[in-house]
């Protein structure tokens, strides 16, 4: 009779306290509530009762800090959203040293975030988001690599400034586009100014040619019909059909 409740026993520990841990999961193992050992993938036993197992995911998480409102070191309100992406290194770490790591990495982004913006001003906001992203990650990295986790990256998907600054940014930028269409036109104008001042060299070194020249503008504007020429010849210009004749 005796062997019944020992084989019951016996089927009771290996039914009860078989575990299966997927290839991404790793077992942190207690024994009687002290850390005993971290179980690798597979199917695992552990003794019922006196051993109890936590599974821990060690694939990359996707941590969405919500959308929060940060003063830039030139006091200029923003809000910024920001995604952090990390993952477990060491499975009895984050179980024994933190109570929620996923908690903990998302207060401790947005605490780092506040800590950097503040720092920056907006310009070097709006246009270094990679580097403000970096700092935030060694940040974050340095203290939660003392939790057994591992910061992938940090990004910054969105800054929207308040609408006033919107306005006020657009203005800047329309200034700067007529600015630029001014020097361009400056630009053009110089260069069509040497030209003219060229060719009237050109032409004041050879009387011929600026008749010619006349002559050339008059036939161009008798192309039109509808146009009437009143012509105004120099008191040369007999000397000059002259000269060409003989």
């Amino acid at each position: 009779m005796i062997w019944i409740y020992i084989i019951g026993v016996v089927v009771f520990l290996a039914i009860f306290g078989i575990r299966m841990l997927y290839q991404y999961e790793r077992g942190v193992v207690f024994t009687l509530g002290r850390f005993s050992h971290v179980k690798e993938p597979g199917l695992r036993w552990i003794v019922p009762i006196i051993q109890t197992m936590r599974k821990v995911d060690i694939r990359i998480k996707t941590a969405d800090i919500p959308r929060q409102e940060v003063i830039t070191k030139d006091n200029i309100p923003i809000l910024a959203n920001t995604v952090v992406y990390f993952k477990v290194e060491k499975p009895a770490d984050a179980i024994i040293k933190i109570e929620d790591f996923v908690f903990a990495v998302k207060q401790y982004t947005q605490a780092a975030l506040r800590d950097v913006v503040g720092n920056s001003e907006l310009d070097f906001v709006l246009t270094e988001r990679e580097k403000i992203a970096s700092s935030i990650k060694k940040i974050v990295d340095t203290e939660t690599s003392g939790w057994g986790i591992d910061i992938e990256s940090i990004k910054i998907q969105e800054i929207e400034m308040p609408a006033e600054m919107k306005r006020a940014m657009a203005k800047q930028a329309e200034a700067e586009r007529e600015r630029r269409a001014v020097i361009i036109a400056a630009d053009g104008e110089l260069k069509a100014s040497e030209n003219l001042r060229k060719a009237a060299d050109n032409l004041s070194k050879n009387p011929a040619a600026v008749q010619l020249r006349t002559l050339q503008t008059i036939r161009d504007i008798a192309a039109d019909p509808s146009e009437k020429i009143v012509l105004f010849l120099p008191s040369d210009m007999g000397d000059l059909i002259r000269k060409f004749s003989k």
